[in-house]
């Protein structure tokens, strides 16, 4: 679904009125006009948008989300850089992803480990030698 705009994309106006809402499932519809609610992260992905959530419900500890997701630590630190990045920032030197590596393979490297495919060890190897 696309995002909501944040400015009208005629006049560029940023005083934008949603005045329908549809629901596709049971073919509901509500006219009016409501103010919109522009997302505070509009370059996250829902995935990141969820992780951010749990992330500060969980007080930003990754080991209780750890818990929550059921994740690894490394896949955990991999999604906080995501997150990291989608923002617009840059962690510090040692904390850099290795160059070389694509995301998409990176990616897939660590849905191997969280799958249990491929141990710990394997991985660390995969991401370092690309």
């Amino acid at each position: 679904m696309n995002q909501f705009p944040t400015k009208c994309p005629i006049c560029a106006s940023q005083r934008l009125v949603v005045t329908k809402f549809h629901c596709p499932d049971c073919e509901s519809t509500i006219e009016g006009h409501f103010a919109p609610v522009a997302s505070p992260f509009p370059n996250l992905s829902e995935e990141q948008l969820e992780f951010v959530k749990t992330f500060v419900r969980c007080e930003g500890k990754l080991n209780r989300l750890e818990v929550e997701l059921g994740l690894s630590y490394p896949t955990l630190r991999n999604r906080l850089l995501d997150v990291i990045h989608a923002l617009g920032y840059e962690p510090s030197k040692e904390e850099e992803r290795p160059k070389g590596i694509s995301e998409a393979e990176r990616r897939r490297i660590l849905n191997e480990l969280d799958k249990g495919n491929i141990t710990a060890e394997q991985a660390m190897k995969a991401l370092k030698n690309n």
